[in-house]
Order: C-alpha cells, then sequence, then structure tokens
C-alpha cells in the first residue's frame, strides 16, 4: 500500500498537539480492508476531541462556553483568561468559538430523540411562551419552553406578534410533541391569548406569576415611588454639612462625616418592586438614622460609632 504520513494540529486546554493520519491507496484486498477500518476507526476516535477541520478541542469550546454564558465576560476579558493557561489566543479565535458553542448547543436542544425521550418519561408537557425584543423596532425572538423539564422546544425570530403568526408556532410545537399538554403559561397579551385559544381550545391557560403580581402591585408601587420622592425632598442639603466639617479631624466631625454617609447610603437602595418597596426601606432607614440623633441629643454627646 503507498501510504504517506500526515497530520492534524489541534489546540486544547493541555496546549498544542498534533493527531497523525493515515492516507493510502491501494485495491481492495483484505489488507487494504483492514488498513481501511483502521484508518476509519483513527478519524471516529479523534472527532470526540475536535470538530472536523477545526483547530481547537471540545474542551476549549466548552471552557469558552461557560466563561461567556455562565459567567457573563466579554471576548476580551475571556482571551485574557486562556493567556493565563498559557493558551496563545487572539480575541476573534474567541468569538469565532463562541459562534461554535452557540451551534453545538442549538444542536443538543434540538435533537428530537432526546426531547422525545424525556418527555414521554414525564408523560406531559407544559408550555410557556414568551417574547424577548431587544431594542424598539427590532425582530421579537419567540421562545416556547417547555416548564417540567426545562426544555427550549422552539426559538424564532418574528417581525410581527400577530395572533396568526404566534398561533403558527404553537401548532409546530403541538405537532411534534409525543406527550399530551397540560397547560400553557404567559403573560396577558392579547395577541397570545387568542392564539393558545385558537390552537389548545380545551387546554387550561394560566397568567405569569411574576406578570400577575407586577400587573396587581402597579398602583402600590407608585403609592410607594411618590412617597419616596417626598423623603428625599426633606433630606437635602447633605453635601453642605460635609464641606463645613470636611477639614475637621475631631470626634465630632467624624461622626457627622459618618451620620451623612448613612444617609447618602439610604438614598441608593432602590429595593426590588414589587416584593421590596424601596420608599417604605427609606422610610425605616431614615428613621434609624433620626433615632440614633436623638439618642445623642438625650446624651449631649457624640457616639464613637453609628452603633452606639
Amino acid at each position: 500500500m503507498d501510504a504517506s504520513g500526515l497530520s492534524r494540529a489541534t489546540e486544547d486546554l493541555n496546549g498544542p498537539w498534533v493527531s497523525p493520519i493515515e492516507v493510502g491507496h491501494s485495491s481492495l484486498s483484505p489488507t487494504t480492508m483492514s488498513g481501511v477500518q483502521a484508518s476509519l476507526s483513527t478519524g471516529i476516535e479523534e472527532g470526540r476531541w475536535a470538530l472536523p477541520h477545526g483547530e481547537c478541542g471540545l474542551d476549549l469550546i466548552a471552557l469558552v462556553g461557560r466563561l461567556r454564558y455562565r459567567e457573563q465576560r466579554s471576548a476580551p476579558e475571556i482571551q485574557r483568561h486562556l493567556q493565563e493557561r498559557g493558551l496563545s489566543v487572539c480575541e476573534r479565535t474567541v468569538e469565532h468559538l463562541m459562534h461554535r458553542y452557540e451551534e453545538l448547543v442549538t444542536l443538543h436542544l434540538s435533537c428530537q430523540p432526546r426531547l422525545t425521550e424525556r418527555l414521554r418519561t414525564q408523560g406531559r408537557a407544559i408550555l410557556a411562551i414568551d417574547g424577548l425584543q431587544p431594542d424598539v423596532g427590532h425582530e421579537v425572538l419567540w421562545v416556547i419552553r417547555e416548564v417540567l423539564s426545562g426544555e427550549i422546544l422552539l426559538a424564532r425570530a418574528l417581525l410581527s406578534s400577530a395572533q396568526e403568526d404566534l398561533a403558527g408556532l404553537l401548532t409546530e410545537v403541538k405537532e411534534i410533541l409525543p406527550v399530551p399538554i397540560s397547560g400553557l403559561v404567559s403573560d396577558g397579551q392579547l395577541s397570545i391569548r387568542r392564539a393558545v385559544i385558537n390552537v389548545f381550545p380545551d387546554v387550561p391557560h394560566q397568567l405569569c406569576h411574576f406578570h400577575y403580581l407586577r400587573e396587581a402591585a402597579k398602583p402600590i408601587y407608585e403609592a410607594d415611588r411618590h412617597a419616596k420622592k417626598e423623603l428625599k425632598k426633606q433630606i437635602r442639603g447633605v453635601r453642605p454639612i460635609e464641606r463645613a466639617v470636611e477639614d475637621r479631624t475631631d470626634v465630632e466631625a467624624e461622626v457627622i462625616h459618618d451620620y451623612c454617609l448613612a444617609v447618602r447610603a439610604s438614598l441608593t437602595d432602590d429595593g426590588v418592586p414589587p416584593l421590596s418597596a424601596s420608599g417604605l426601606r427609606l422610610q425605616e432607614r431614615l428613621q434609624a438614622i433620626s433615632d440614633s440623633i436623638e439618642r445623642v441629643a438625650e446624651k449631649r454627646g457624640f457616639p464613637s460609632s453609628l452603633s452606639d
């Protein structure tokens, strides 16, 4: 058999490595068939470490994906991280690996046999549909997710959010599901509700708890925001007080400075509406500062710290 030796250079987390590739030409004799079998085995084994024609190993692609989507690092930050590990890569290579990671994840999520097996194991499906629009005027990314398993069943960008378009997405998911649908969850958007009634007339449809709570809490949120605005009006003038004592180093000046910092800190906490009202939190913190000042006045002195 006339054979020539070739090699393929690849880089993984352990650095660059070279895998030999044997190429030969011969008649289809038993010996040749054995050689072809060995070459195919070598190719299959190599596919477990790197993508075809790829210059980086799968472990490096997985690391880049974890740094980008779990730790929310930017491409320059990922490049510096890899360089600290001794891997010489440019920022363009990092972006290329991010695209390869997205493609591999897409293939995994869209593997129909895997989805079918998992859904059949749980015996039913509960769907959630929602739209994400990065900027006004751009396409809306509509995502249909199976709630019990967390699997993404369909994700598609649409220019329109009309009832007919959303009904088409729901119908597409309905046709590929191997199990009955026992419920749907969404926000209260009218086009979604009409599309659900059109495709799943007999399936229970529930509004998302978060959206429901947010809409129900709007009057409370507006009242709390107004209260916070009025409280801020009553505590203006912190900066002049700080300037008045900025050149002093005595204990009294330090305590006054600490009180000013406490007031500033109370103003910067916005809370997490609707479960944490920022106006009520501001009132509680200002009341604690006021009580502390009153205790100081009763003692006719100044504490060494705000905790006294």
